[in-house]
């Protein structure tokens, strides 16, 4: 089998063998000076911002949500919520292992860590709320209460989103008291 690939003849691939081809590889990738060649430029911060990898990429799932949902193309919208759920509960994540990675070595850096985390998290629950929201239009409570629950025990029921959860299961049937309760006479 006679051309190129990577830059590599793949006639010498079999003659030589894999370190005839690993060999050629890192010579190409080292420079003239012995560094690293500069085959593409240095990543920067934020270059993930385009990807899916990032509060922005959730968050544009989110945005396609709601444009599906407005649609009453509920499909799309269960799928998109979905996605987004996962993107931002692993960013949580990760934000939270280099939280506790960083914390006692840089403590500066660990907080930033943590409050991406917590910025995370709280994205992801907003998406959970809108994704139970939309099995509530499909007229599928039995998808959309776990999810109220997760979010109350996530936001506890102090906060706004787990109020506002509550109100759905409220709404739904699920809990026989409101909350927080009105003061009767």
């Amino acid at each position: 089998m006679q051309g190129l690939r990577f830059g590599v003849q793949w006639d010498m691939v079999m003659s030589f063998g894999k370190a005839a081809v690993l060999g050629s590889v890192i010579a190409g990738l080292i420079g003239s000076q012995g560094g690293l060649a500069q085959t593409r430029p240095s990543p920067r911060p934020n270059s993930l911002e385009s990807t899916v990898l990032s509060i922005s990429g959730g968050e544009r799932l989110v945005a396609e949500a709601t444009a599906a949902a407005s649609r009453q193309n509920y499909d799309l919208a269960v799928s998109k919520l979905q996605d987004a759920r996962q993107v931002f509960n692993n960013l949580s994540n990760f934000y939270q292992e280099l939280f506790t990675s960083f914390s006692g070595v840089d403590n500066r850096l660990a907080d930033g860590h943590r409050q991406r985390a917590l910025q995370a998290a709280q994205l992801r629950d907003r998406a959970t709320y809108e994704l139970a929201i939309v099995y509530r239009a499909q007229n599928r409570p039995e998808l959309a209460v776990p999810l109220l629950v997760q979010l109350i025990r996530s936001q506890a029921p102090t906060r706004e989103l787990g109020q506002l959860a509550y109100q759905q299961l409220f709404e739904l049937g699920f809990v026989e008291e409101a909350f927080p309760r009105t003061s009767r006479n």
